[in-house]
């Protein structure tokens, strides 16, 4: 299939959108199965109905992309092959991936099938990118909140194919980074089951009082994403796919703005940007499909805003444009779409009727009965091409054809309607012939045990680790005894300080580590290039990574230190795990979202595992301060309260330009000593947030007593949560 400029890629919740989009003229649609995907409540078709989904696309000229874009356990991983085997046998174009794990189990059991990377793995620069494509990616789903400038430098420096958002929903948090669903009601955006908690209604609140108006408590909710105006910045910048988001909505809502996307992507194709011109009824036409609170073009050229959130609740009602409505179902939604077919039919007497027909540059033949001679009124050319030209609910229908008559001929219409029958199904078998695979095989030298085990830590450390994220903390805990390693936040301590912080954990015999970023770019770039040669000087005894970006970032700097891999690059099951050593990890961070069992299951030898702290739920390049009362720069401690009373601690992190929303409720799992003992974890880690220092000496006090001396403790907070160490997550 020839390939194109530029893509117009679909959502798909169901056979009945997959249709709807491919009659709009979509050259791609995603789709998920009925497992794996990050859609699991959308119609999701069973096996048999997605193979006729496949079928019904590349019919038709377009390309089908599966969505296996969930963590996978171990325990499910196994059954991956089975399920995707009939997919790609049946000439599945690409499969969308977040898991590390399934990247690999996918490279290694179907050969030949593209992986695109999702937004899920948020790649938001080069760096992730080049990581990626080194793997095998042939496509990178960038994150959303990269800015053009952004996506153009990927697209000069790495070779490979760069999908971006252009449509649809806007989530407030980084893709992959958010863990809100997951943390208040065990529904993971990482397994496809968020709950949407950020369309809910807050308060913002600082020192206790409240900072937003009544009727704007919809702080993280934000306006759909529409760059009609954007298209050729987008394709100049080098975006080949762009993707509409969407899959939980109907087959009308897909037609119709597959409709206008291709519209102005040909309009773009064709003219160029000087004919490039977007007509204002075509963005209401958007607004009546579905209207949140308006649109925005995104983060594409604005790093974050105000404009960009609805605040306001949306209206209850709002009258439907029933004649958009009637006209989409009659155009798209309920039409069968059908190929134009060149046909020639040669009918002579005494001989086998033969039909040959061509179409996508297939040419099929097949012969009929034998021809008769007429006894009385001969067949007419007119009369035998109406007969043929009824293809009715066929995948095709006549452009041209072309009767040749010898003699005075005869047939009957019923064989004449069964040469028709035989020539289009054989033409249909040939062209979907074509993307059929040949049944996966795992190549002998991939099929070695994969490589697993740590470097940096062989053996269970008996002391505790400590992660601090404000500068206060350092003096209360640096002569701790009990304490072995301090993990030190690149936001809160710049270059100037780490070279003493250092110094100072030295002289009290611990290790010392930086932590990058959360969301690693360009503000993050420029930051640790201006202090490279301080990082390199500090002595630090490890980093401790929490992106892709940041692994590439520091090899190519010369930046060669010990990795501990945070708990948000996951290492949900044994194949990422692997993955994750051969990236250069040192040491791993366990999942936060696994339970005790899962994790026992997993194997936490050498991994480290959070025992306490506010655990990140969220972290995003929206900024609550720069929302309620403009930029400062200045980092400060909000609280956003829900409506059960709860107040999640809010911090905006200014060197790197982002917010870390943190659960209201710490995660403690002092009492199950007994339980992490057999787990065996190579340290167990406290991160401390928002606690003051007289606060955190007492946690540690309580931590150590239980996990050192076997004292019994408690802690001096009245409310905590194990979070998913006994549950876990759907």
């Amino acid at each position: 299939m020839e390939k194109k400029r530029v893509e117009v890629l679909a959502p798909a919740g169901s056979y009945e959108s997959l249709v709807a989009a491919v009659n709009a003229g979509a050259d791609a649609v995603y789709i998920g199965g009925s497992r794996f995907g990050a859609r699991a409540y959308a119609d999701n078709p069973d096996e048999d109905l997605l193979i006729k989904a496949l079928d019904y696309a590349h019919l038709h000229g377009s390309s089908v992309y599966m969505t296996v874009n969930t963590l996978v356990r171990d325990d499910e991983l196994s059954d991956l092959e089975e399920y995707l085997t009939p997919y790609y046998e049946h000439g599945l174009d690409a499969v969308i991936v977040q898991d590390l794990g399934v990247f690999s189990y996918v490279r290694r059991h179907f050969p030949g099938l593209p992986i695109h990377a999702s937004t899920q793995m948020t790649i938001t620069g080069v760096y992730g990118a080049k990581v990626l494509a080194d793997m095998g990616a042939a496509r990178i789903v960038t994150a959303r909140e990269l800015s053009l400038e952004e996506i153009s430098e990927i697209h000069s420096q790495v070779d490979v194919e760069i999908e971006s958002f252009v449509h649809g929903a806007l989530c407030y948090c980084y893709s992959g980074q958010c863990l809100f669903s997951s943390l208040i009601g065990g529904r993971s955006g990482n397994r496809g089951r968020c709950a949407q908690p950020c369309r809910l209604p807050y308060d913002v609140l600082k020192d206790g009082k409240k900072l937003n108006r009544e009727n704007e408590r919809y702080v993280l909710s934000l306006k759909d994403l529409c760059t009609l105006d954007l298209i050729p910045d987008l394709i100049e910048a080098g975006v080949y796919s762009m993707k509409i988001e969407g899959r939980m909505k109907s087959p009308r809502y897909t037609a119709g703005v597959v409709s206008i996307y291709r519209k102005y992507v040909d309009l773009y194709l064709e003219k160029g940007r000087e004919g490039y011109r977007v007509k204002p009824e075509d963005k209401r036409m958007l607004l009546d499909l579905f209207d949140r609170g308006g649109q925005t073009d995104g983060y594409y050229e604005q790093h974050n805003g105000r404009d960009m959130m609805v605040l306001k609740e949306k209206p209850s009602f709002r009258e439907g444009n029933q004649k958009l409505f009637d006209d989409l179902d009659t155009a798209y939604v309920n039409r069968q779409k059908q190929e134009p077919v060149k046909g020639s039919l040669i009918l002579e007497t005494g001989q086998p009727s033969v039909l040959k027909l061509e179409c996508k540059t297939v040419e099929v033949q097949v012969t009929g009965k034998t021809v008769q001679a007429a006894q009385k009124q001969p067949l007419t050319e007119e009369k035998i091409v109406k007969q043929m030209k009824k293809t009715r609910n066929t995948p095709f229908f006549f452009e041209d054809l072309c009767v040749e008559l010898k003699g005075s001929v005869f047939m009957p219409v019923q064989e004449l309607n069964e040469l028709r029958r035989l020539g289009l199904e054989r033409l249909e078998g040939e062209i979907l012939g074509r993307f059929l695979k040949n049944p996966s095989v795992c190549p002998k030298e991939q099929m070695r045990e994969l490589e697993d085990g740590s470097a940096l830590s062989s053996a269970p450390d008996p002391k505790l680790h400590v992660l601090l994220e404000k500068k206060e903390l350092l003096e209360a805990v640096v002569n701790i005894e009990e304490v072995s390693e301090i993990l030190i936040d690149s936001g809160a301590w710049d270059g100037h300080a780490w070279s003493r912080v250092v110094s100072e954990c030295h002289q009290w015999g611990k290790t010392c580590f930086l932590a990058m970023p959360y969301i690693f770019r360009k503000e993050a770039e420029s930051y640790f290039l201006r202090w490279k040669e301080e990082l390199l000087g500090a002595g630090f005894d490890g980093i401790l990574v929490r992106s892709l970006e940041e692994t590439e970032f520091l090899k190519e700097n010369g930046i060669e230190l010990p990795l501990i891999f945070d708990y948000n690059l996951y290492a949900y099951n044994k194949e990422a795990r692997s993955g994750m050593f051969r990236l250069g990890a040192d040491r791993l961070t366990l999942p936060v979202e696994l339970n005790s069992r899962e994790l026992e299951r997993l194997g936490c030898g050498g991994g480290e595992l959070i025992v306490y702290g506010s655990i990140p739920m969220m972290v995003s390049a929206q900024c609550i301060r720069k929302t309620m009362k403009g930029c400062r720069k200045e980092q400060e401690l909000l609280y956003l309260k829900d409506r059960m009373g709860k107040e999640m601690p809010v911090r905006n992190i200014c060197p790197f330009c982002y917010n870390i929303f943190y659960n209201s409720t710490p995660l403690s799992l002092l009492g199950d000593h007994d339980l992490i003992k057999r787990l065996d974890p190579g340290g167990i880690r406290l991160q401390f947030s928002v606690e003051g220092p007289e606060e955190m000496k007492k946690i540690i006090k309580a931590f150590a007593d239980v996990w050192i001396y076997g004292k019994s403790a408690v802690l001096p907070m009245k409310e905590y949560t194990r979070g998913h160490f006994k549950r876990g997550v759907e």
